[in-house]
């Protein structure tokens, strides 16, 4: 079999319909664009979002609230979830993603919620009152790291 020799089926691929071209076409005048209007002149297009001249819908609604570009995003670990090191162990970021307790290692927050049993050397970017307390409580050491 030969591509040279390839052929659509009969019925398959149409003609492009000639729109427009005399009044014996049966498409005359109007070139089947109805009457006058902006749909029926140039291009003929009209964006999806152009309300006809009226103030758009984004312009006639209020504005609420900004994006703080300084704004700090913390992962957050909660000091029951560091019973999984060994006592004594240094916990840092990078150790606290080996053991998927975050996703990213950017900034990280300790949270108090949940008990520690075991004293460990943990370093974050930040401490709530409450996880400070509690580390240094079971014998550890809280530092915090300078972003």
């Amino acid at each position: 079999m030969n591509l040279e020799i390839l052929k659509t089926p009969p019925g398959a691929a149409h003609k492009k319909k000639r729109v427009g071209r005399g009044p014996s076409s049966g498409h005359g005048k109007t070139s089947t664009r109805g009457h006058k209007g902006q749909k029926s002149r140039g291009r003929g297009k009209v964006s999806p979002w152009f309300e006809g001249g009226q103030m758009p819908l984004t312009r006639r609604l209020p504005k609420r609230g900004f994006t703080h570009i300084k704004k700090k995003e913390y992962e957050i670990v909660n000091i029951g979830d560091l019973n999984i090191f060994e006592p004594n162990t240094q916990v840092d970021p990078e150790v606290l993603r080996e053991k998927r307790l975050i996703k990213k290692a950017e900034l990280v927050k300790i949270l108090g919620k949940g008990e520690l049993s075991r004293p460990l050397h943990v370093k974050a970017h930040s401490f709530s009152k409450g996880a400070r307390k509690a580390i240094e409580k079971a014998g550890g050491k809280a530092e915090v790291i300078k972003c």
